[in-house]
């Protein structure tokens, strides 16, 4: 590795090559080597700010500096670019840093930002209230249509970003075609794998330039921290990206790397739970009469369940509702609700119902990505499946 200021720090060649591993092997191996001076299964957690130098500039190992580079940090990244199938990785203090050094590296005064009309809140204000200031223009279009995304591209656009599935509405966009989309104007096709995972869904095989996470969601998967993360197989991106992260210093701890580190090593397992118990969760609340809808591509009414399909290896674990008394409702659901604990944030092992509008999404009111104040999203977990659906179902009967 390498802690020049204008450098990336490339992930080890192994990254790449251990790829013909299964998924989970690769989560519980790659950059994860036991400690060589004690034999320890797990890597210590380098708590350290600094490395001390065989004489000046005589790095050991490439380490000069924490916020430059840091073995826990580097397993991280190695684990992740391997799960994604890049060949490098950049781990950040949170899922908004990530993309801040993302945009960053790739944007001028003058470009435009093509988002899908269904997106983090966060995602959206990051720039259309701090880069729009320096020259970056935005707009947004339904991404699960490619003809609206289309006819949105302009001769500046120099990303195209997507969430898939999205948030909260749960939409299927077709990673492969706006990829090829994309490349035809000249952007760089950004998609935020959060709600997938790279356990079901891999946006670079289908032709994405880099791939995004919130390693706080479903990567951590505990509850227990905050992180974000960049991943791409496009060399010079991954220098830019890179000086972005040694620039500006965004960086996690070697704490929170090692913890995420450990997480990585169930995410399959978890995943398939999450998988589970959502489906059975969509499942019984469709047709419920305090229900009017259920976003879930699991559901084979759902608009792009078949693509999701072809996209993802599951369906993953996020389902979101709009209840038929309206704002009432959702206040009194979520106050009956015990499994279920109101809170922001997803992907964690516990049950989380959230009220978008005026939660994760608050930022939007009032523009074009603004949520349905009727919806719930539930972040479903690894509880009994049984168990969480009577949760669900006394508090929408007792609305009935």
């Amino acid at each position: 590795m390498t802690t020049e200021p204008n450098a990336s720090a490339p992930v080890p060649a192994e990254a790449t090559v251990s790829n013909r591993r299964g998924f989970a092997t690769r989560a519980i191996h790659d950059g994860q080597s036991f400690d060589p001076r004690t034999g320890a299964v797990i890597p210590p957690i380098f708590m350290t700010s600094t490395f001390v130098q065989d004489g000046v500039g005589g790095f050991r190992d490439g380490y000069e500096y924490s916020r430059g580079g840091n073995p826990s940090r580097d397993a991280l990244q190695q684990q992740l670019a391997s799960l994604e199938g890049g060949t490098h990785a950049f781990t950040f203090g949170s899922g908004l840093a990530a993309e801040d050094a993302l945009l960053r590296a790739v944007l001028k005064p003058g470009d435009h930002v093509l988002m899908g009309n269904d997106v983090y809140g966060g995602t959206h204000r990051l720039v259309s209230q701090l880069h729009q200031k320096w020259g970056v223009e935005i707009s947004t279009a339904d991404a699960s249509d490619l003809d609206a995304v289309r006819a949105a591209v302009r001769s500046n656009t120099r990303i195209l970003w997507v969430e898939t599935p999205s948030n909260p509405l749960m939409k299927v966009a077709d990673i492969a075609g706006l990829a090829e989309l994309g490349h035809a104007a000249g952007a760089v096709v950004v998609a935020d794998n959060t709600f997938a995972t790279p356990y079901l869904q891999q946006p670079l095989a289908l032709g994405a330039d880099a791939v995004i996470h919130s390693t706080t969601k479903y990567i951590g998967g505990h509850s227990d921290l905050v992180g974000g993360a960049v991943v791409t197989a496009d060399a010079s991106l991954a220098e830019s990206v890179g000086f972005q992260q040694f620039a500006v210093g965004a960086v996690n701890s070697p704490f929170d790397a090692w913890l995420t580190s450990r997480s990585l090593k169930t995410l399959a397992v978890r995943v398939e739970r999450h998988c589970q118990n959502a489906q059975a969760v969509a499942e019984a609340l469709v047709g419920h009469p305090a229900v009017t809808a259920v976003h879930y591509p699991g559901l084979p009414d759902h608009p792009q369940h078949e693509l999701a399909k072809r996209q993802m290896r599951g369906f993953g674990g996020m389902v979101s509702i709009q209840l038929a008394g309206g704002v009432p409702a959702v206040h009194e659901l979520v106050a009956r609700t015990r499994l279920f604990q109101l809170a922001e944030s997803l992907g964690g092992i516990e049950s989380l119902v959230c009220y978008p509008s005026e939660m994760t999404h608050a930022s939007v009111k009032g523009t074009e990505l603004a949520v349905p104040e009727d919806l719930l999203r539930l972040s479903v977990g690894l509880e009994e499946a049984a168990d969480l659906i009577a949760d669900l179902t006394q508090a929408l009967d007792s609305l009935s």
